[in-house]
């Protein structure tokens, strides 16, 4: 191989997913690769045109968008872009241009197509990139305050405030004050602008340094502000993120950046402006939660739920993101309506500890849900003494929730229910009894009660009845098994050909239920291995960290349940936004007329990897039945 071709056999196989792929493979690519050049601003991708290449970014950055122009990824070295074009017909899908000088290396389509055939490992990341793909698709539009589509210029609100570096401190503050800004860009007016070289900024001050440095040093006002000014600049180019901004100030502890366009500042963020920015989204609600007086006015405020889970969705978040927000905003509701059910009945006689209990414990909470909760007393609790105060306080928080749109749980799993307000003691007898002898009913309950998080009160006892019952069911052999063999009982929705097993009756019938028949059995198995292996996790993404750390699934497996798990929740959150958005009742149902190729595609997918999963549970676990 010439001296280029080896330059480029070195740099793709540092890259997934071509340093999977064997030697003779990597060669084979890397003599047939042909080099392109884009000038910074210019198209490499129109929609529409004919697309016989997959591209691998050597240098430079490059812009994915959306048919209708709507921003959808950025990417630089190491990265691939074409591969949909390649799958659908030879036709580019997602336009892409380069935002810098790009250099990229074409693979031919008749390379990339042997690749599929040939490598697993190659067609899986090409598909699981396809499912991300898929995920921003269904949105209809890309929402302008979002973290991670969102540019830091879109925070700019003026123009840099500038100084020059031999100016006074007083001046400097003065500027600062008369301008209204908290921070100012240090210029150097000796310094020779036609050079090549030339950086126009020397260094920044801000009021934390002229209080820090200043004042608290006793530093005379009229020293130059190029003593007191820090001169290794922390910058941001304006195409980044808003996160990146995030994640800088984060690294560097700094609370100024400023956003430069070809080295020429164009203005400053702070990190109020992030704040202020982010704000209009879960955060702001989860604060007016808290500021309601009544339960007519978090009536009023609930109605912003349904508005704030399409906001996220439609912003791309991931189903561990969206999930969280809807499981602390409910838990925000339920803390809420504790605190005026004590100021409406008086302090607890006892103290006590308000629970979550299922999804929302899991911070796996979506939009259609109904409430399980219930109460832990202290031991001192007496039914004739304290019985009716609690009974008042726990059809106030339930009557509350439901008013606020969590429906009252069928199954009677409330507080409202004197069966789920015991003592601590009681608690966990109950739960010796669930491990110790796992009937049919308590390993139904097993799989709403093992997920429990505290929302008020003595919130440290739900952690330590979390210890109890994880110390418990791991050392329980016997228990494991019988609830490894629950966990299987419902089954995702293939056929024997791997077509899709419709509902057969009821008003969902023809249907696909993504919750009855995935994102549930899915947190079922999950659960089971997270016991196994003495997982303190409530998340079913955190509890497969640990799971995977542990070591006892097969290598690979644990990324392709999260894969799984993560397409399906995102299919079941997309259609219920969508419902939501079409002014129709949401719900976990789905039918396979309204689903995409891609989504019809990678749920069966999805659901051989959790079918799988389920027959691997069911042998691990089968030998310890006694």
């Amino acid at each position: 191989m010439e001296a280029e071709q080896l330059e480029i056999l070195n740099f793709i196989s540092q890259y997934t997913p071509f340093k999977q792929l064997p030697e003779d493979a990597l060669k084979h690519i890397a003599l047939n690769i042909e080099v392109s050049y884009y000038r910074a601003d210019t198209m490499v991708l129109n929609f529409g045109d004919d697309i016989h290449d997959l591209y691998l970014i050597r240098s430079g950055t490059v812009e994915i968008y959306r048919r209708k122009g709507e921003l959808y990824n950025r990417i630089d070295e190491g990265d691939l872009f074409g591969q949909m074009g390649l799958l659908m017909s030879n036709r580019v899908r997602m336009p892409a241009r380069a935002i810098e000088d790009t250099l990229v290396y074409c693979i031919p389509e008749q390379i990339f197509n042997s690749l599929c055939d040939e490598f697993d490992s190659f067609a899986d990341f090409v598909e699981v990139e396809e499912n991300t793909r898929l995920r921003n698709a269904v949105s209809t539009h890309s929402a302008e305050n979002d973290l991670t589509t969102s540019k830091v210029r879109t925070l700019l609100a003026r123009e840099p405030i500038m100084i020059a570096k031999n100016e006074s401190i007083q001046t400097a503050a003065m500027t600062m004050a008369e301008e209204s800004v908290s921070s100012l860009l240090i210029t150097d007016p000796e310094r020779d602008n036609s050079d090549e070289e030339y950086d126009p900024l020397v260094g920044i001050i801000t009021d934390r340094d002229l209080c820090s440095r200043v004042i608290a040093e006793g530093i005379d006002i009229s020293t130059p502000v190029s003593e007191v000014m820090t001169t290794e600049l922390i910058s941001l180019d304006h195409n980044a993120y808003v996160f990146e901004a995030m994640l800088t100030m984060l690294r560097y502890n700094v609370h100024h950046l400023p956003v430069l366009r070809n080295k020429y500042p164009i203005g400053v963020i702070g990190l109020t402006d992030i704040v202020r920015y982010e704000s209009q989204n879960s955060l702001l609600l989860v604060s007016t939660i808290f500021q309601q007086q009544t339960i007519d006015e978090l009536q009023v405020v609930s109605e912003q739920v349904k508005h704030c889970f399409v906001r996220m969705v439609n912003e791309d978040a991931n189903a561990h993101m969206v999930g969280s927000a809807m499981s602390v905003i409910g838990r925000s509701f339920k803390q809420r309506l504790a605190e005026l059910a004590e100021e409406k009945f008086g302090p607890p006689p006892i103290p006590y500890c308000l629970i979550a209990l299922g999804s929302m414990a899991r911070d796996e909470q979506l939009i259609v849900t109904d409430q399980d909760n219930a109460l832990i007393l202290d031991d001192s609790y007496d039914e004739k003494i304290h019985g009716e105060y609690f009974e008042k306080f726990s059809h106030f928080i339930c009557d509350g929730l439901a008013a606020c749109g969590y429906t009252y749980c069928t199954g009677d799993i409330m507080a409202t229910n004197p069966e789920w307000r015991k003592t601590r003691s009681q608690w966990e007898d109950c739960f010796a009894e669930w491990i110790d002898n796992p009937k049919p009913q308590a390993l139904l309950n097993s799989s709403i009660y093992f997920d429990l998080a505290g929302v008020y009160g003595r919130e440290k006892w739900a952690e330590q009845l979390n210890g109890f019952v994880i110390r418990r069911a791991r050392r329980n052999n016997r228990f494991l098994a019988c609830l490894a063999r629950n966990a299987i009982t419902r089954t995702p929705p293939l056929g024997f050909f791997k077509d899709f097993v419709m509902e057969k009756d009821g008003q969902h019938r023809n249907s696909i239920n993504l919750k009855r028949r995935g994102t549930a059995p899915l947190a079922d198995l999950i659960r089971v291995h997270s016991l196994a292996v003495g997982s303190r996790a409530q998340n079913s993404f955190e509890r497969l960290d640990d799971i995977i750390d542990s070591g006892i699934l097969p290598k690979g497996r644990g990324q392709d349940l999260r894969d799984a798990m993560e397409f399906i929740y995102m299919v079941r959150i997309r259609h219920q936004a969508l419902d939501i958005e079409a002014e129709i009742e949401a719900d976990n149902s789905i039918e396979p007329e309204n689903m995409s190729d891609f989504e019809r595609r990678n749920l069966k997918a999805a659901f051989q990897i959790l079918s799988n999963a389920q027959n691997f549970i069911k042998f691990r676990y089968q030998g310890n039945r006694r």
